[in-house]
């Protein structure tokens, strides 16, 4: 009897320490976002997200990257940037290496005449659809997305999905000065525009003079600048239609539409790449 009893004990012991592990393992699998501000860190897991007295329910009338209407539970941005003065930076990185450099004024802003950022979470329970048919990929855990984007310059790469972690950053200028122009061209020169132009919409995905966060794309400027192999005409087009110009199943590179870059966009971009093709650091031997 005591032999049989010693045996039930066992069991419930067993299958006790199996729920616990996999409570842990379960825990221990469920994605976390990763938010430093001031030396400071924390973490965000979509439950402890979607439990925010924040947490709302919004429509995102035309999303960028699902391209449609879509209805998220969200938290605004601030709930996760504490303590971030407006005219600070953060550098929002996304699980395969994309990393947007942002203001953060526009993610603080609260007023109907302006955008409005959010925090898309995604429900464990309850998984968004893929990004591409046939795939599994869905923008989640974590998606930036805008209401109201209308109302100021808020382009595609200011809506990064799948994000890992951000973090509280120097501007662009001051963390890779290898990209700036020099001190001697003046804010109103197109090439100075230029390249804020570069800085919000290529360099999430480049580099350039192997400055900058993300390394999905290629060096823009070393070995050769884009200006040096490439007829400017078929620059125009690769930046305004990547897949018109050169197209493969794996290629990533969006198309850049007036809408999202003006014609003097495009000009100065232009004009600010001819300009750094001359001022190119030395490409490492090997």
């Amino acid at each position: 009897m005591s032999m049989t009893l010693g045996l039930q004990r066992s069991r419930r012991w067993f299958a006790g320490a199996i729920f616990v592990l996999a409570n842990a393992a379960a825990e221990a699998a469920a994605p976390e976002l990763s938010v430093t501000i001031g030396g400071h860190t924390a973490k965000y897991t979509a439950e402890a997200l979607l439990a925010n007295p924040a947490a709302v329910t919004i429509t995102v009338p035309a999303d960028v990257s699902y391209k449609r209407s879509m209805t998220y539970r969200a938290v605004p941005m601030s709930v996760v940037l504490p303590g971030l003065a407006r005219d600070d930076s953060v550098r929002v990185v996304a699980d395969d290496g994309f990393a947007a450099t942002l203001l953060a004024g526009p993610l603080l802003a609260a007023s109907e005449d302006a955008p409005r950022a959010y925090l898309a979470v995604e429900p464990p329970n309850a998984p968004w659809p893929p990004l591409k048919a046939g795939a599994k990929a869905t923008a989640g855990p974590f998606y930036l997305v805008w209401l109201r984007p209308e109302k100021g310059r808020i382009v595609p790469e200011q809506w990064p999905y799948q994000i890992a972690r951000i973090d509280g950053v120097a501007s662009v200028a001051v963390r890779f000065p290898a990209i700036a122009p020099a001190a001697s061209v003046s804010g109103t020169d197109p090439i100075r525009h230029g390249f804020a132009v570069f800085a919000t919409n290529c360099l999430p995905c480049h580099t350039l003079n192997l400055a900058g966060d993300s390394h999905v794309g290629p060096d823009l400027n070393v070995p050769f600048s884009a200006t040096e192999y490439m007829r400017e005409d078929f620059l125009r087009q690769q930046i305004r239609n990547p897949q018109g110009l050169r197209s493969w199943p794996e290629a990533k590179m969006p198309s850049f539409d007036l809408k999202t870059l003006s014609d003097r966009d495009l000009d100065n971009l232009v004009a600010y790449l001819f300009y750094m093709a001359k001022r190119k650091v030395e490409t490492p031997k090997g």
